[in-house]
């Protein structure tokens, strides 16, 4: 089978062509074409939801376009087409929803409707010409950690998905970027505050990790947030030093959140596998000591290629790949408050 996929949820935009055999266990990426934004949304701090749009309309037949000629298929190869319906910004959703729907209705292609963020997770079923695949045994727990969600989900099967807990103020990513603007780094400030981090020193404040020793699998970190704005308001010497060692400490409190969190639903439900997924998920301190808690209880742990955490199309298509419920063109519509 193979799908053209397109997500436009936020402000990237993305076209892949993947392919899976009936009897593999993994989706192989023929071509992905990622076109950002991002040069834009740094100006501002933020992602500005008409520009992300008007610039996705620009670059979506474009990224589409070259997706087709990159994988070496003709469109007449192509079996379904994968597009992302929600979670996201209704206009840039409305760029991938409207094209994808327009494309089926021309080359009389089914759609599969696809949840944002059930692609992050299935970036980890992935595989290229540089990934050598791995079997992923359920029962797996899955890890969604971004700028919007931070949740824990229990998969039993393919079809059988089961949400343990999320978080009920501030994701994780969200806490990341918030903080970084509080620390005056630039937008991303996520990726950034990593950076810092590695130059602080992560002993030096002791700032609280929200619900780490509560009975549920839900997350908070707008407490963290809080803590760390009255920090910087009573500081009066924010110098280099001190804005590393505030990046060091938050990341070490939201990453013992998220692993304390991971591994007592892991011993629970008495999993197989843990996926780690979604943008934060290219954070290095979090995939190795998931990773290394993660071996200890001799579960496998899987995370996809830090290419593959932030939005993109092939993943899409990798959740479309194992879930070919195809609709006609003009049975969706975008829904940005589409959850689990």
């Amino acid at each position: 089978m193979k799908i053209l996929a397109i997500e436009t949820s936020c402000d990237e935009t993305g076209a892949s062509i993947v392919s899976k055999n009936p009897h593999e266990n993994y989706i192989t990426i023929l071509s992905n074409v990622v076109a950002s934004s991002m040069a834009f949304h740094s100006k501002t701090g933020g992602v500005i939801p008409n520009v992300a749009a008007r610039e996705q309309l620009k670059y979506i037949v474009p990224a589409i376009e070259n997706a087709i000629e990159n994988s070496k298929l003709r469109i007449e190869d192509l079996d379904a087409i994968a597009v992302t319906l929600g979670p996201g910004l209704i206009g840039s959703l409305l760029i991938g929803v409207e094209t994808a729907k327009t494309l089926s209705y021309l080359w009389n292609k089914p759609l599969i409707p696809v949840n944002h963020l059930l692609g992050h997770i299935y970036a980890n079923w992935l595989t290229g010409k540089d990934r050598k695949p791995r079997v992923i045994d359920f029962p797996a727990l899955a890890l969604l950690v971004s700028g919007g969600h931070t949740d824990l989900i229990l998969i039993n099967s393919h079809n059988n998905l089961r949400w343990l807990g999320g978080t009920r103020d501030d994701a994780a990513g969200e806490a990341f970027d918030k903080i970084g603007r509080l620390l005056n780094l630039p937008y991303p400030a996520g990726p950034i505050m990593e950076t810092v981090a590695k130059k602080g020193n992560e002993k030096a404040f002791n700032f609280p990790r929200p619900m780490i020793g509560s009975k549920d699998f839900d997350f908070s970190f707008s407490g963290l947030k809080a803590a760390v704005m009255r920090k910087v308001i009573i500081t009066k010497n924010m110098d280099e030093k001190t804005t590393a060692d505030i990046a060091a400490c938050v990341q070490k409190s939201i990453v013992q959140v998220l692993l304390r969190k991971t591994i007592k639903a892991a011993k629970k439900y008495n999993v197989r596998s843990i996926l780690l997924s979604g943008g934060v998920a290219a954070n290095q301190k979090l995939r190795n000591e998931l990773s290394a808690e993660s071996s200890k209880l001799n579960i496998e742990f899987f995370v996809p290629a830090k290419s593959l955490c932030t939005d993109n199309a092939a993943m899409i298509g990798a959740y479309a790949a194992f879930h070919p419920k195809k609709v006609s063109w003009n049975k969706i519509t975008a829904n940005p408050e589409l959850y689990f």
